[in-house]
């Protein structure tokens, strides 16, 4: 019988499909991309500074499986806390990621990258509880250990306060109720010979997002690309509707998802005017990229603060970029620049306000430069604004107001090979060029910054022809 895993076990929980394709069509699943590898290094890195707050601990480093189980057998008798012990018991495995002992018990300490208690950590806890007391481990308490998203650094870590612990005993207990059947279940699918058919759902994108992505099976503008769909569209998709233009008259749809089922160009002239009215010229389009760390890397910050490092800005035809070049803090010199080339007078048109806003209000409060910060931020315009309220809509865009969707849509440009194409990549290869001595990019990543307002001109140009 196949080893099951908690993180198998949960990737059962999520859908029987990927649980079958994992053990049996491997291939199929696809390597972990840039965002992904970063997300588990940051993750790594949560796990090393949380070993730090039990200093007499004993870390089980072996990889081998056997050697783990060999390792942990022996350290167990040392009554000290445990790093990485493995427990087997008939199929099922798990490593703890922390073991401290209470008396005749063991507390679990499970350490998590996020900032608050998911579902999907009660589960994970729950599975390892069952795993080490089916192996005659008593167990005590079990906690999650999560990162504070209210600590502020200033000067050295202090990893009392960047960690939380939060007691989640009483719901493991309650969520081991029916593990037995479940467990049952899923050692049944994983030693079928087929896979299981499992239709598209919410499953597909919770509690993460699917590698297998059923969804590209189904047609163009499919009821999943329905503005804000979400249970309507699942009970579309079961009533046997896939394409959003098939969906009867007879089913209740907002104004926006009305839209989308007519399958053409809808263009309000009326409100697109209204916007272009709002600009006042001369008209600054600009666009920031930015990195986060699950740890604050430098003062002022939380854990997954922000990290401007490169802005975009096209205005009257001139264009004005900066990209950092170093390997410290680099807002301070991003704030500056941005200084120098936005002009005291007119619009400066964003795509979705909120984050260029927010980055700005936390360099102001950081570097005493609030009253410039809240001059400029009187000026910005939301350009998103026109494709979020539908304004303009195109099937083309299958229901997103992205930017990404919108450019090739209205204007016939993507972004499309080039050698970054992506916001997540930007922010990965820009810190793995300048913190871990990766691969130099600066010119694909000026490239791109620099597509992100053009876009803005472009699509403000063609809306004023469309007028």
């Amino acid at each position: 019988m196949q080893t099951l895993t908690k993180s198998k076990y949960l990737i059962g929980l999520q859908c029987p499909k990927y649980l079958w394709t994992i053990f049996h069509e491997k291939e199929k699943i696809p390597e972990a991309n840039l965002a992904d590898e970063f997300k588990f290094r940051e993750g790594t890195e949560v796990g090393i500074l949380a070993k730090k707050l039990f200093s007499n601990g004993i870390d089980i480093k072996a990889e081998d499986f056997k050697k783990n189980l060999e390792d942990t057998e022996e350290a167990l008798k040392e009554k000290k806390p445990l790093f990485e012990a493995g427990f087997l018991f008939e199929n099922l495995f798990s490593r703890a990621d922390i073991l401290v002992p209470e008396g005749n018990k063991w507390d679990i300490i499970e350490v998590k990258s996020g900032t608050k208690v998911k579902d999907v950590n009660i589960h994970d806890v729950a599975f390892q509880k069952y795993v080490y007391e089916k192996k005659g481990l008593k167990i005590g308490k079990c906690f999650l250990m999560h990162l504070n998203n209210e600590y502020v650094r200033k000067g050295e870590l202090e990893l009392d306060k960047l960690f939380v612990k939060e007691d989640i005993s009483d719901k493991v207990d309650e969520y081991i109720h029916g593990i037995e059947d479940r467990i049952k279940i899923m050692n049944e699918i994983i030693e079928k010979e087929k896979c299981p058919e499992i239709p598209v759902g919410m499953q597909c994108n919770a509690p993460y997002t699917c590698p297998i992505n059923c969804m590209k099976t189904l047609p163009e503008n499919h009821v999943f690309c329905l503005y804000r769909g979400g249970k309507l569209s699942c009970e579309l998709y079961d009533m046997g509707v896939e394409a959003i233009s098939d969906i009867p008259e007879d089913i209740k749809l907002n104004v926006k998802q009305q839209i989308q089922r007519k399958n053409e160009v809808f263009v309000d002239k009326e409100k697109i005017k209204e916007f272009l009215d709002s600009l006042k010229e001369p008209c600054y389009y600009l666009d920031f990229e930015t990195f986060s760390n699950a740890i604050p890397m430098f003062d002022g910050l939380k854990c997954y603060s922000q990290v401007p490092f490169q802005y975009s800005l096209h205005v009257n035809g001139e264009h004005y970029e900066f990209l950092y070049d170093g390997n410290e803090d680099p807002r301070k010199e991003f704030l500056l620049s941005l200084k120098k080339v936005l002009g005291s007078e007119g619009s400066v048109v964003v795509y979705n306000q909120s984050f260029e806003i927010s980055r700005l209000k936390e360099l102001g409060e950081m570097f005493g430069e609030e009253e410039w910060v809240n001059s400029v931020i009187k000026r910005v315009v939301d350009l998103l604004v026109v494709f979020r309220n539908f304004y303009y809509y195109n099937p083309k865009q299958e229901g997103s107001a992205s930017i990404k969707k919108v450019l090739p849509a209205l204007v016939g440009k993507s972004y499309k090979g080039m050698e970054i194409d992506n916001g997540g990549d930007v922010s990965v290869k820009f810190y793995n060029m300048a913190y871990l001595d990766g691969e130099d990019v600066r010119e694909a990543l000026l490239k791109y910054c620099e597509l992100d307002t053009l876009a803005e001109v472009m699509i403000v140009e063609k809306l004023k022809e469309i007028v």
